[in-house]
């Protein structure tokens, strides 16, 4: 048994080595050798809601209700305990603010969700069209005139829309339709707000002596401002989506870069050395409201549903140059 096992052993070891592949004549013949790792599937991107600052104010909010609640109970219980009617008044006041607190939070929650809306189709439409997909494209037009269907200003030019894109094959022309026949009308409502959130930012900074207020006053202007535009741009905000408004418009700045305020920015609206003529309180007036306005640029390309393409997005000079025409000539009048 051993020794058929020994004779053997060498005949399967030259069988072996015979159905081996030829070796290559030079190392210039031979395969490349794939030395790279194998391709790991892509990572998804973590969820914000589950962050520690997250969880933290949402146990303190949920703590903060049950406490509210508990002492809402107490007192209905201890009114009834005393005097009947009292104690039903009372439970009808709170029947009254738990009502109106479940309204508030669910006109939030809406708002926040057609914030989402335009972020998706700000989103579809540059994938659309960094990928030249028709068909992507149309998704993301009519996407946009289902968005915009409760606006009657529209009607008309959603009808035309739908009437030509049967005969635009190219997905940048898809979207550039959108542009230019949905959202111009929309952009000049938006650059309106624009402007006279600017103005109001100039004047207040010109009129007003104290910093302190004058800081508070550019803050409310531009809260305000930034609801005006995503309002007009279809997004209804609270309380909560304004706050959403604000990061993600700062988040836009600070990727973008912010702007030098500076005669560099303001030379070419004002004219020249328009601003050593004016006394020191216009001039910075004039400086805040060109960051007014830059930030109202930054909140129409945010809430803006289609990214500026088609159409280019409005400049601070522009904008400054019909806004402060009034600033303007009251601060001549008032130095004379």
């Amino acid at each position: 048994m051993s020794e058929t096992t020994g004779r053997r052993g060498p005949k399967l070891i030259e069988e072996g080595l015979e159905r081996l592949p030829p070796a290559p004549a030079s190392a210039a013949e031979a395969p490349p050798v794939d030395d790279a790792p194998p391709p790991t599937p892509p990572l998804r991107a973590g969820r914000r809601g589950l962050s520690l600052a997250g969880l933290f104010w949402a146990g303190l909010g949920g703590l903060l209700t049950f406490a509210l609640g508990l002492w809402a109970v107490e007192v209905v219980e201890a009114l009834l305990a005393r005097n009947l009617w009292l104690g039903r008044v009372a439970l009808g006041l709170a029947i009254l603010a738990g009502a109106a607190a479940l309204l508030v939070a669910l006109r939030e929650i809406a708002g926040l969700s057609r914030l989402g809306r335009i972020d998706a189709l700000r989103l579809r439409a540059a994938a659309a069209r960094e990928g030249r997909d028709r068909a992507a494209a149309a998704a993301a037009l009519d996407g946009l005139s289902a968005f915009l269907s409760g606006r009657p200003e529209l009607a008309a030019a959603r009808a035309e829309a739908k009437a030509r894109a049967a005969d635009l094959m190219d997905a940048d022309a898809l979207l550039d339709l959108g542009e230019r026949r949905l959202l111009a009308p929309l952009d000049a409502a938006a650059e309106q707000a624009v402007k006279r959130g600017a103005r109001e930012a100039a004047t207040a900074t010109a009129l007003i002596p104290l910093p302190a207020l004058d800081v508070l006053l550019a803050f409310a202007i531009n809260l305000r401002m930034i609801r005006r535009v995503a309002e007009i741009y279809g997004g209804r905000s609270g309380w909560a989506g304004s706050l959403r408004l604000m990061r993600a418009v700062a988040a836009h700045l600070a990727a973008t870069g912010l702007i030098a305020l500076g005669d560099d920015l303001l030379g070419p609206t004002l004219g020249g050395g328009a601003l050593a003529k004016l006394s020191r309180r216009f001039g910075e007036g004039a400086a805040n409201g060109a960051m007014t306005a830059r930030i109202g640029i930054a909140a129409m390309e945010v809430c803006r549903p289609l990214p500026f393409v088609a159409r280019a997005a409005p400049r601070v000079p522009a904008l400054m140059a019909g806004a402060l025409q009034g600033f303007l000539r009251r601060g001549e009048g008032e130095d004379r």
